[in-house]
Formats: structure tokens, C-alpha cells, sequence
């Protein structure tokens, strides 16, 4: 195993330059390092002005998503020594505006979340908080899949239906939308109905299914929306049946 792999690291600083450049970086090759800490040894030790997200190294945050040697993944959890013996390509994420470097502008997604209302939500007014709501384990593992996305952006990156269509809910939005119309607890499915069930929701999903791939937390965003497809048809065409 090589003592070091060069990192190629996509910078790009909007108040001085046009266009991203590439710059390449040495950092030692440990076996128990991640694209992450060679990230985090650039900027304590070589280059202090190179940007990038990160905040749990744990998989759990999905704050340091970027792309790395083409292919949208948490930089915490994807080792050098996959790579080696380099060079390692790390670019912000595909499909979002770059801020700075690394960093990429989520403001689409985070006014797109509301809209398929991520909470639980009751027909039934006053008490609610004074009422403990029974689920069984089959109820539970109904939606249990769908709970795990953790926002890393990384299905949007992946998409190749968000690249080209920015008005797309993306995958997932529409996969938490789900979390929450098979919870046995929510009465919210029918008022989500008008937000998925468009050209802009599910419809404009043509199943490449590149999201699922892609998703570091196996919640199968692409089996979500063809799952949903087929309740949108249905109360579409049964109109008694949206509630």
C-alpha cells in the first residue's frame, strides 16, 4: 500500500474566479481513514482555505455528502484504500448550486419538504397530546424503511429526472411523504394526495431507480414513488377512495 494518494479536489470561489478548477492534494494513506479525513487533513495541514460540510463522521448527519470518483456518496464512510492506488476525485454534489468548493446550495430541497407535510398529521382536534397511540410491530415495519433517509442529498444528486427538471419534489421528499401515509398514526395521506400525485410529484419519476443506488441508508427512495404511483392511480381514478 502506497504511503500517500493524491486527492483531486474540485475548488471553486465564486468571488475570484469564473468557472471550478481541480487541485491536487497529498495525504497519507491509513487504512482506517476516509475520504473525509483526507479532506479534514488538507484543511488542518495544507490548505486552510479549502471548504467543505461535515459534522457526525458517523453516517448519521448527512452533512458531508459530495461526489467521489463520480459517484454521490458520504465521504465518512467511503475509504482511501477503496481508491488506492489513487488518484481520488472529490466534486460537490451533481444537480445543487455550488456555494464554495465542496459546499452546495439545499435551499430547493428545504422549501420542497414542507409542501408534502413530513409530520404526522390528525383530523381530530384538542387531546392529542394526552393520547398515546398503540402501534404493533407489523404496523411499525410498515413504514419503519422510509424513517432511516437522513437528508444527505445524495438521491437528488443522483437523479438524473431533478437534473433536468428542477420543479421534480425528488426522491426523498416523496420517500419521507411515504414514511409518514403508512404510519398507522397519520390521517395526512389525503391531503398529501395533491402535492405527490402531479406532474412535479411522482409522475415525473421515469424509474431509473439511480436514488435507491445511491441512498447510503437503504431506504429505497425509487420503490417509494412506484409504490405510490399506484395509490395515486388508484384515487384518481376511485375519487371515494382519497380519504
Amino acid at each position: 500500500m502506497p504511503d500517500m494518494i493524491t486527492l483531486q479536489v474540485t475548488r471553486y470561489r465564486p468571488e475570484s474566479e469564473s468557472a471550478p478548477t481541480v487541485q491536487d492534494y497529498e495525504v497519507p494513506m491509513r487504512e482506517e481513514w476516509a475520504v473525509l479525513d483526507g479532506l479534514n487533513y488538507v484543511k488542518d495541514h495544507l490548505d486552510g482555505t479549502l471548504s467543505f460540510r461535515w459534522s457526525c463522521r458517523m453516517g448519521i448527519c448527512g452533512s458531508c455528502g459530495m461526489t467521489v470518483n463520480g459517484d454521490p456518496a458520504l465521504t465518512c464512510g467511503t475509504f482511501l484504500t477503496d481508491y488506492a492506488p489513487g488518484p481520488v476525485r472529490v466534486e460537490p454534489l451533481a444537480n445543487f448550486p455550488v456555494i464554495r468548493d465542496l459546499v452546495v446550495e439545499i435551499d430547493d430541497f428545504l422549501h420542497k419538504l414542507p409542501e408534502v407535510k413530513p409530520w404526522l398529521v390528525r383530523d381530530d382536534d384538542g387531546g392529542v397530546a394526552d393520547v398515546e397511540f398503540l402501534q404493533t410491530p407489523e404496523q411499525l415495519d410498515a413504514y419503519k424503511q422510509y424513517s432511516m433517509c437522513i437528508n444527505c442529498m445524495l438521491c437528488y444528486s443522483a437523479c438524473p429526472v431533478y437534473g433536468i427538471e428542477p420543479d421534480f419534489l425528488g426522491p426523498a421528499a416523496i420517500a419521507l411523504a411515504q414514511r409518514y401515509n403508512l404510519d398507522s398514526r397519520d390521517q395526512g395521506a389525503h391531503q398529501r394526495l395533491d402535492v405527490l400525485a402531479t406532474d412535479a410529484g411522482v409522475w415525473a419519476c421515469t424509474y431509473v431507480g439511480e436514488c435507491t443506488r445511491a441512498c447510503p441508508k437503504g431506504v429505497d427512495p425509487a420503490g417509494a414513488i412506484q409504490r405510490y404511483k399506484l395509490t395515486a392511480a388508484a384515487r384518481t381514478l376511485l375519487p371515494w377512495s382519497r380519504r
